[in-house]
């Protein structure tokens, strides 16, 4: 753009300030840097096409390079693009701008950042601040922009002995600003200064031709279309915009401005229109703050009709209370009047014991029997002693676990929105928890909000966390080991939200999720073992070699056991794997083996020592292990649909009460730390065997097939698997 075409369209905006097209607040809205929140200084064009300040850049260069040091960049939250950073030294910013510098440990290491402008990582590449081009057009307009709003403060010349005089010309070449008499002086006829372009005063200087930054050498002369941005042909030639489209200088000028002023034409055009939709949403402005006070006194009137219900029902069972206590303890006060004249009828012993005296029979006949009733009567109540009254008000104790539920899932009425049902049978957790559900109608939902908290055993009510989802589906990751974590959903339709759906309870792991894969070297059998490209897959077949083997049958009863392990070991620390058995699986052996007990299993002779080729492999065998405290491997035996407990020297269980239906999915946990490995269903995440092992080795994942069978890894569940999922 030229200087004429500059100061045109600079004109054609002053001109729409002075008519009130266009407020001056509106404009400085576009001239201010993002970072620092002030007018441009110096922009740079960000690769993202956003501008900031030079000195903002490097402040968050090195701002980012600090924080890197000082925490090892423990979160990047702390320098976001909207926060002002705390600005480095100024001796840090000035040893980089000076000429000439290189790298050292106060230049700022890191080159990606995130836009102040749209909150996405830019790469500055190797060149670093020097690859950015200066917006020479942004800081004209910027510099017109502060001297209009500053109602054209005098620029004074830089030449005069003081006091300076007000300049009326800057020279482009000189990049200084004259008054009439220094401009002739520094300028005389007939010299080259003579032929230096000079304009109005400004404290712009801008460079007459756009060098390229790459190539400092060369000018700016064409238009890259891909990266959008201008290039010099040595870019193009053998540069990084070698392969890309690019355009003339000309023709990159012509069709952007076409379409720029297009565009101004029409927001122009529409000016109308944009004021009566600024009108409208004022009105709307009105109307959503008129329903909202509506909205909160109806919300109070229903919460004081709950307040009256509560406080009615508390009066009435205060009430209840009172009038048994005070019932009961009238009872007990006319009980202990009772026992009072008890302890009165002493006088009544002593008066028979002198009716004992009398010799008469008659007469001691006649006074007898009533004093006989007297006594009788005392000495029953003595022998029968029972509380009048119960102490205990169990029966009067307040159950408000289901009043305290539906208060806990008071919301505002769904008005139509249905309540999603979170799906169990999708819904699974392994390293991270999947949540699926389903909602009866899925269009008129907008959004749904996934909820989560961990289940303390002391019930204690921990607060929900929330995560907003567009889908039907949820990775939730950060999840604590051996916990459990209750689930529920609702769904958005605008501002109005749906009741939560019935909560849903999952256990994670014991301890942190072990990733491995088969090893198709290690002992793997390529002939017995099908293994997939992707070796999370394993199936034994038995085929023609198998038939060949039978001859064995003639001299002993063999039965041959296929081993693969897993390509990593584990030498320290809690681990956790899962995996599934196929249902027509005849007989796998899962479980954990030693390094040094694999090499013995994988590279002896076929004999009837090894557990590899051991006679009776069948069911009842249970693990080989079973005689043992302590070994080196433990490995329990699935097939035919069940589950075996090995069985152990101390153990008195009958064989029925050792098989269990198959699990699903299992899952194996190691200690290596305590030697101890347990076994679990992974539906349940319950634990249904567990026995010490020896970890003086390196421990791997070991499995065995024998017949037709076959094994699936679990696979990590990640934002990949959901999106794979959802595929399917």
């Amino acid at each position: 753009m030229t200087e004429s075409g500059e100061i045109s369209e600079f004109g054609y905006i002053m001109e729409l300030l002075a008519r009130g097209k266009v407020t001056i607040k509106n404009i400085e809205r576009e001239l201010i840097c993002p970072a620092c929140k002030e007018l441009f200084t110096h922009p740079l064009i960000l690769p993202c096409q956003h501008s900031i300040c030079h000195k903002c850049v490097k402040e968050l260069l090195l701002t980012l390079d600090d924080s890197f040091n000082d925490v090892g960049s423990d979160n990047s939250n702390q320098s976001s693009p909207r926060l002002r950073l705390p600005s480095p030294s100024m001796d840090k910013i000035d040893r980089i701008s000076r000429p000439g510098w290189k790298r050292s440990s106060l230049t700022p290491r890191t080159t990606t950042f995130p836009c102040p402008g749209c909150e996405h990582d830019v790469d500055l590449g190797e060149r670093g601040i020097n690859g950015l081009f200066r917006n020479f057009t942004l800081e004209t307009i910027v510099e017109r922009y502060r001297q209009a709003a500053r109602a054209a403060t005098a620029i004074m010349c830089d030449l005069c002995k003081p006091p300076p005089q007000e300049s009326t010309k800057s020279c482009m070449d000189c990049s200084a600003s004259y008054c009439n008499e220094c401009f002739k002086i520094y300028h005389p006829w007939g010299t080259v200064k003579a032929q230096h372009e000079y304009v109005g005063p400004t404290t712009n200087f801008r460079p007459k031709i756009l060098m390229c930054p790459e190539h400092e050498t060369e000018r700016i002369n064409m238009y890259c279309e891909l990266c959008r941005r201008p290039v010099c042909h040595l870019c193009k030639l053998g540069g990084n915009h070698s392969n890309h489209r690019v355009t003339t200088m000309s023709s990159a000028y012509k069709t952007l401005k076409e379409k720029l002023s297009k565009d101004i034409d029409y927001l122009i055009g529409k000016e109308s229109q944009v004021k009566s939709q600024i009108s409208e949403l004022n009105l709307l402005m009105k109307e959503t703050e008129c329903n909202g006070e509506r909205a909160k006194e109806e919300a109070i009137t229903h919460f004081e009709k709950l307040y009256e219900i509560l406080e009615e029902r508390k009066s009435s069972v205060l009430k209840a209370i009172d009038t048994s206590k005070k019932l009961r303890l009238d009872k007990f006060q006319t009980q202990v009047e009772e026992y009072q004249g008890l302890l009165e009828n002493n006088g009544l012993v002593g008066y028979a014991q002198e009716v004992l005296k009398e010799t008469d029979q008659s007469c001691f006949v006649q006074t007898a029997k009533q004093l006989h009733l007297r006594i009788q009567k005392a000495t029953e109540s003595l022998k029968s002693f029972r509380p009048a009254a119960q102490t205990s008000f169990e029966d009067y104790v307040v159950n408000t676990s289901k009043q305290t539920e539906l208060l806990g899932e008071l919301s505002f009425f769904s008005s139509g929105v249905d309540v999603p049902e979170i799906n169990e049978e999708q819904s699974k957790v392994y390293n991270n928890a999947l949540i699926n559900w389903h909602h009866p109608e899925k269009d008129k939902a907008d959004s749904y909000v996934l909820e989560y908290r961990k289940v303390n055993r002391d019930e204690e009510m921990l607060s929900w966390n929330e995560i907003e989802v567009c889908g039907t589906s949820k990775v939730v990751s950060d999840l604590e080991s051996n916990c459990n974590y209750a689930f529920r959903v609702r769904a958005y339709k605008g501002s109005i939200c749906s009741p939560c759906s019935r909560e849903l309870i999952l256990h994670t792991p014991p301890a942190p999720v072990f990733s491995f894969l088969f090893d198709e070297k290690c002992g793997y059998n390529n002939e017995r073992l099908l293994l997939n490209l992707k070796r999370d897959r394993v199936e034994s077949r038995a085929g023609f070699n198998l038939l060949l083997a039978a001859e064995r049958i003639q001299v002993g009863y063999y039965t041959s056991l296929d081993y693969i392990i897993g390509d990593v070991g584990i030498t320290k620390g809690k681990h956790f794997w899962a995996f599934r058995v196929e249902p027509y699986s005849y007989l796998v052996k899962v479980g954990v083996a030693s390094s040094d007990k694999l090499q013995e299993w994988l590279h002896s002779p076929r004999d009837a020592v090894s557990p590899r080729y051991e006679q009776d492999s069948g069911h009842d065998s249970g693990s080989e292990d079973a005689c043992f405290d302590s070994q080196p491997f433990t490995l329990v035996t699935i097939g035919m649909k069940k589950f075996f407990i090995p069985k152990s020297a101390t153990s008195a269980n009958e064989p029925e009460n050792r098989v269990l239906p198959m699990p699903t999915s299992i899952g194996i946990f190691l200690d290596y730390d305590k030697g101890r490995v347990a076994f679990y269903d992974m539906d349940h995440m319950k634990c249904l065997y567990e026995r010490q092992v020896d970890c003086s080795h390196t421990m791997y994942p070991a499995f065995a097939l024998m017949g037709s069978g076959g094994i699936q890894l679990e696979e990590p569940i990640t934002a990949k698997y959901l999106e794979y999922q959802e595929d399917m």
